[in-house]
């Protein structure tokens, strides 16, 4: 991947003048990425390509179809812990576990859009 002199001057600047922060993301970033191979590694490619090879637009319109339910139901789960501080009686996801799994739902749909997910 090739990155642009603005790119790398920002990253510079970002990290020059806020080096926790960025520090921060990273460690976050990290464990995003661990955490998307763990799953990757238990249900493959089929949950998100619907048994497609993303070849065609309307394969890629199913699969970011898809990826916009899982993350409708993470969207409404913080609306309700968020913005109606209603805990569920059963619950094993956090606020954060919730905000983790959109964050790597937006980069796998990404992916999906650059027919990459193979």
């Amino acid at each position: 991947m090739e990155f642009t002199k603005e790119d790398n001057e920002a990253v510079k600047w970002c990290e020059d003048n806020h080096s926790e922060l960025c520090t921060e993301y990273k460690k976050i970033m990290m464990n995003q990425y661990i955490t998307f191979c763990k799953k990757h590694r238990n249900y493959g490619c089929g949950n998100i390509n619907v048994g497609t090879n993303l070849e065609t637009d309307s394969d890629v319109k199913l699969a970011l179809t898809g990826l916009w339910f899982r993350m409708n139901d993470k969207i409404q789960r913080l609306k309700q812990l968020v913005l109606l501080n209603k805990e569920a009686k059963v619950t094993t996801e956090s606020v954060k576990d919730t905000f983790q799994d959109l964050s790597i739902y937006g980069i796998i749909a990404q992916i999906v859009k650059n027919k990459q997910w193979k």
